[in-house]
């Protein structure tokens, strides 16, 4: 089970979730706020683990840590805490009012089995409908006294303003590159230029920045993605299509490809305005960097930069993958000479 002195960066939200421990000051429902891999369940553990540790250690200036050896310890670790419930829905695309009912409804009047406080974790909180929303609601309104909810969420605009409202938000941070760096190269003993290269494209995201470092495809991925990039302006439209279906059909995380991609754009923008190769991401594409940031506009760059991130938003509110990818490499080829 993780613990507050393993999580990397977010000092905003450790201190705040510190400070609640500690004052006894904990709010019913805090809602996580961050992109997919930004450490939304790490944290929510942790602070689950810590509030219900039997012998929860805070030395003076320190912040409060879960002990990691009691009972209720090696029971959150296990995942079998009876009083951390984590909410499970049947369908993968929806939490429906059933699932908030059984998940949630059903056993929250049911006091606690051992510990001060019952604690409900939803991961992808954005996914309940409107229905499942209202009646979660009415609990977190006039909640039993012990009950704490997490929710985890990619995007507070899913939610209802009612929800929001009477939650704490805690908004996920990008965690500073010397801390990715850091963690990497002496947690997961990546070397230092592997680190670099994980660093540069995961943008502050630790856990995007692990997945690159562990991933064996990630050079494919790379280089798929540069191909597509350097060929659009030539290729029609049934070529565009075909590509769509090999991103696909490759098993690729369509959200590294994105990102890739992104940052491509980043560094034409960059040597646009600067001419200077040294801060560049993709140094080794230099050539092609050049030609396209001499054939293309500032407007058209940036443009292609908003259509990626719009692609993003569009894929996580579940909008057809083929429409929205079309969109955006349609955006790329019309803005890219």
């Amino acid at each position: 089970m993780p613990r507050f002195s393993e999580i990397v960066g977010q000092k905003d939200i450790k201190e705040e979730l510190s400070s609640a421990i500690a004052t006894g000051h904990v709010s019913h429902a805090y809602i996580f706020h961050g992109e997919p891999r930004s450490g939304k369940e790490f944290i929510a553990r942790a602070f689950a683990q810590t509030l219900l540790c039997e012998k929860v250690a805070e030395a003076e200036g320190t912040l409060p840590e879960a002990c990691d050896e009691c009972h209720s310890c090696a029971q959150a670790k296990s995942r079998n805490h009876p009083d951390i419930i984590y909410v499970q829905h049947n369908k993968p695309n929806t939490i429906g009012v059933d699932d908030v009912r059984e998940g949630i409804l059903e056993t929250v009047q049911i006091k606690p089995y051992s510990s001060q406080y019952k604690i409900y974790i939803m991961e992808e909180a954005e996914k309940m409908t409107p229905q499942a929303q209202n009646a979660l609601l009415k609990t977190i309104e006039e909640p039993p006294a012990y009950a704490v909810f997490l929710l985890l969420t990619s995007s507070t605009e899913a939610l209802l303003p009612t929800v929001l409202s009477r939650c704490t938000v805690l908004n996920m941070m990008p965690v500073p590159d010397e801390d990715l760096r850091r963690y990497l190269i002496n947690e997961e003993n990546v070397p230092e230029n592997r680190a670099e290269i994980c660093i540069a494209f995961a943008r502050g995201n630790l856990g995007r920045a692990k997945a690159f470092a562990n991933n064996e495809d990630f050079e494919k991925i790379r280089t798929n993605a540069l191909s597509l990039m350097k060929n659009i302006s030539r290729m029609d439209t049934s070529e565009i299509m075909n590509t769509l279906k090999e991103i696909s059909g490759a098993g690729f995380d369509i959200n590294d490809y994105l990102d890739i991609m992104a940052v491509w754009y980043r560094d034409i923008l960059l040597f646009k305005a600067t001419h200077d190769m040294n801060h560049l991401i993709f140094r080794d594409e230099i050539s092609s960097i050049q030609k396209v940031a001499q054939s293309s506009d500032y407007e058209g760059i940036e443009e292609i930069i908003q259509a990626l991130d719009t692609a993003k938003c569009r894929l996580r509110s579940m909008v057809d993958y083929e429409l929205t990818m079309e969109l955006l490499l349609l955006t790329i080829k019309e803005n890219q000479d």
